[in-house]
């Protein structure tokens, strides 16, 4: 099975603010981005479409797919950063709480959110009910943790490989999913 993740494009948020699960807008630069996004699926045919609930992600996913169902799925959220929600990074890492998070990002959840390992624990919920279908071609709409998660997941690689990995807005990523 084929798995290809669609990272949402750029976001008019300003620099240096934590996200996460919250719905910001996209950025006016939306219509070059989406072409683009266009231009590189190319004239792919997929089984099942899926997207993140996140307007980000399910305005792309609209816009590419009129012709299919897409199916909305919680599990491809970003991270839920919590009390941090819209707050500078600056100033996360600068408290007690942001330091503790960033030395243990993996385990430690973010206050009143998520650690990396309950995003992971999301990420292989999804890929077991994925592997009880018969689907061989699935396009994703979905975030950067998403996609660093099926990193961990479908390439062996461990949270601290994928964590500072850049992954571009508009990215896409195809991965392989054996069925177990």
């Amino acid at each position: 099975m084929k798995l290809t993740l669609v990272r949402h494009t750029s976001v008019d948020v300003p620099k240096g603010i934590c996200y996460g699960i919250t719905n910001v807008p996209l950025a006016p630069t939306f219509r070059s981005e989406l072409k683009q996004v266009r231009e590189n699926l190319g004239a792919r045919n997929f089984e099942a479409i899926f997207s993140s609930p996140l307007t980000r992600c399910t305005t792309l996913a609209s816009a590419i797919i009129s012709e299919q169902d897409i199916q909305i799925d919680s599990r491809l959220t970003e991270l839920d950063f919590g009390n941090w929600e819209m707050v500078g990074w600056n100033d996360i890492f600068e408290s007690m709480e942001g330091k503790n998070w960033f030395a243990d990002y993996v385990n430690t959840r973010c206050p009143n959110g998520e650690s990396f390992n309950d995003l992971i624990l999301r990420g292989e919920s999804f890929l077991e009910d994925l592997q009880q279908t018969t689907y061989t071609q699935i396009l994703i709409f979905t975030h950067a943790g998403i996609i660093r998660v099926l990193m961990c997941l479908l390439q062996d690689k461990t949270p601290e490989e994928v964590f500072y990995k850049p992954l571009e807005y508009g990215q896409i990523i195809t991965f392989n999913l054996d069925h177990r």
